[in-house]
């Protein structure tokens, strides 16, 4: 084994890792695409997610990670934002035309602006450099651990006027037009539908959806609550629909 030091993105001297030497069936393994310019980085990373037990196709730039995800159809994206040509927020974006897959964003501490957007544009997370491959592994499978559909509940449906959510299908319409909304962006809608009448913190949310073990800006909520009041006035509905409680947090403003 041999020692990696990569001191502008990793936290940690790192070592890096055997694969093993009869790994299970690349058809059997969870898909991963990690999208990353930097070559020695790329390398430990890819390494950390194969021993995490993923089939990873790698990519270093952005029109090429695109096609790789199209042609894969992964579980996971792991997408570095500093990209050459075609930008990270760009990529994410693009994406999420055609897939619901999970996207861990990787961005330079620097670049607050460039991490809200890339939120804004249907990413589920993100990571600043420098940071460690363990803590990527862990909120991958911190992401993994969220349910594909909400807990099954009495009335699947709710209906406010022009709104309707099917907890069960996954779907919200505005007057019967399918309003597209990505993974996280329904689990964080689906927690304020369940209790209308609650206020949820960002720390509630972030605990309901992401999970207790999530470490991070509490505020990434904020980025995706405004991402869902957009998609809302823009398929004809109004962005009080979820409402802000002054000093608390966020509630559904509909009325049943």
């Amino acid at each position: 084994m041999s020692r990696w030091t990569i001191s502008d993105h990793l936290l940690e001297p790192t070592i890096l890792l055997d694969v093993p030497s009869t790994p299970p069936p690349v058809a059997d393994l969870p898909r991963a695409v990690l999208i990353e310019d930097e070559e020695p980085l790329a390398r430990l990373l890819v390494n950390y997610l194969t021993r995490a037990g993923f089939a990873v196709e790698a990519a270093n730039d952005g029109l090429t990670g695109l096609q790789t995800v199209r042609n894969h159809g992964p579980e996971i994206v792991v997408l570095d934002l500093g990209l050459p040509g075609m930008d990270g927020i760009e990529v994410c974006r693009n994406i999420r035309t055609f897939s619901d897959c999970y996207i861990l964003m990787l961005t330079a501490r620097a670049e607050e602006t460039d991490t809200l957007l890339g939120l804004a544009a249907g990413a589920d997370d993100y990571m600043t450099k420098p940071f460690s491959p363990r803590e990527l592994v862990a909120r991958i499978a911190a992401l993994r651990r969220r349910p594909l559909k909400p807990k099954e509940t009495k009335n699947s449906q709710h209906v406010w006027g022009s709104l309707t959510v099917d907890m069960d299908g996954r779907d919200v319409r505005w007057g019967g037009e399918p309003i597209e909304l990505t993974r996280t962006e329904f689990d964080i809608f689906a927690v304020l539908v369940e209790e209308p009448a609650k206020v949820f913190t960002r720390e509630d949310i972030l605990h309901n959806v992401w999970g207790p073990s999530w470490v991070g800006d509490a505020h990434v909520v904020d980025v995706h609550v405004a991402h869902i009041r957009r998609k809302l006035t823009d398929a004809g509905g109004t962005a009080d629909t979820i409402r802000s409680v002054r000093g608390v947090g966020y509630r559904l403003g509909a009325e049943q």
